[in-house]
């Protein structure tokens, strides 16, 4: 058996991590900033099914206008994969929520703020 396992295993007992506590304001701010995603998501999703289910009904190529559909889950991986990074795992769990709603908020809302003028 390697040393260092042996030790890990039956050393003198490794006190935890001390319990990190959450901040309010970061918790609230970090809520906001997931809803407003999750209202910008829904919005420019349904935008777009709506525009696939209209040129499919005309019977026009709709390659073109699956992409960003596609975008949606693309981008829930990215943030995923963000939020499996060591150090963004070591952060507390309000501060690491906020860290990914600020890193996944602007795109979409910039999208759903794009759609919303351009539909009148």
């Amino acid at each position: 058996m390697n040393p260092s396992t042996h030790a890990a295993l039956y050393g003198p007992r490794q006190p935890a991590r001390p319990v990190r506590r959450e901040r309010p304001a970061v918790v609230v701010l970090a809520a906001l900033l997931w809803v407003v995603t999750a209202l910008s998501v829904s919005l420019v999703g349904g935008l777009a099914c709506i525009a696939l289910l209209w040129t499919a009904a005309a019977g026009e190529p709709v390659a073109g206008l699956v992409l960003p559909v596609l975008l949606i889950p693309a981008g829930a991986a990215g943030i995923t994969a963000l939020a499996r990074a060591p150090r963004v795992r070591d952060l507390a769990a309000s501060t690491r929520m906020l860290l990914l709603g600020a890193v996944a908020c602007p795109v979409p809302t910039a999208l759903a703020v794009w759609f919303w003028t351009l539909s009148g």
